[in-house]
């Protein structure tokens, strides 16, 4: 080697030697480290496209009516008192005809009172009173905009692809409020007390005719006036 070649420095000799057993040790963390990242990342991957596939399967299947619809069932639900009074342009939000199931009662200014299922028929999410709304108020979806009409519960704007089940209601002399039972989307009030408490029952199709008086269908209607 000659003189004018760079000399390699003189180890220190107050510097300890390399461990071999501390670097394995360091690349092993290293290596855990790295692993750990990767399985974080691809666990939130796996949360996100999970939730993601969940909404979007459960909003085919509210959409599509597998899940359970307000009212759906045949049997006479139970008769609740909701109020002991609704005041005109006030809305009272309730349950029924399960704990479950969201629903809404409405008084217009001109004193017509409404009740139908909560839940909007698009995607599941809570329908709400807009009194301010046009000239006599409107049920509304925040979530996708959708619009139904407060006398009749059809859609009138938006996603939703049926109309709002309704909740039968009946107002007593006193004033306060019951609900009796619920009709489907597209059943009239009394097409729903029917098909809940029999249809032979005084009102309804099964009765026959020239029966005697129809408290079915005057209850109904009544509802559907008051």
């Amino acid at each position: 080697m000659s003189v004018t070649d760079p000399q390699p420095p003189a180890p220190d000799p107050h510097t300890p030697a390399p461990d071999p057993r501390a670097d394995a040790a360091q690349e092993a963390l290293r290596d855990r480290i790295a692993a750990d990242s990767l399985t974080t990342r691809r666990d939130y991957l796996r949360i996100v496209a999970t939730v993601s596939g969940g909404l979007a399967v459960g909003g085919v299947a509210v959409a599509s009516g597998i899940l359970h619809r307000h009212g759906d069932s045949d049997a006479a639900p139970d008769v609740k008192k909701i109020a002991d009074r609704i005041e005109p342009g006030e809305s009272l939000a309730f349950r029924y005809p399960g704990d479950e199931d969201r629903a809404i009662a409405v008084r217009m200014d001109d004193g017509t009172l409404a009740g139908y299922s909560a839940v909007c028929t698009h995607l599941a999410c809570a329908v709400l009173w807009r009194k301010e709304r046009g000239s006599e108020g409107e049920l509304y979806c925040p979530c996708h905009e959708g619009i139904f009409d407060a006398r009749t519960g059809e859609v009138t704007a938006g996603p939703p692809p049926r109309g709002l089940p309704k909740v039968i209601l009946v107002e007593e002399v006193d004033g306060s409020v019951w609900a009796i039972g619920t009709a489907r989307s597209g059943e009239s009030l009394v097409e729903g007390f029917c098909r809940q408490n029999g249809d032979d029952r005084p009102g309804c199709p099964g009765f026959g005719a020239g029966g005697p008086a129809a408290p079915a269908r005057k209850t109904a209607e009544r509802s559907e006036r008051t």
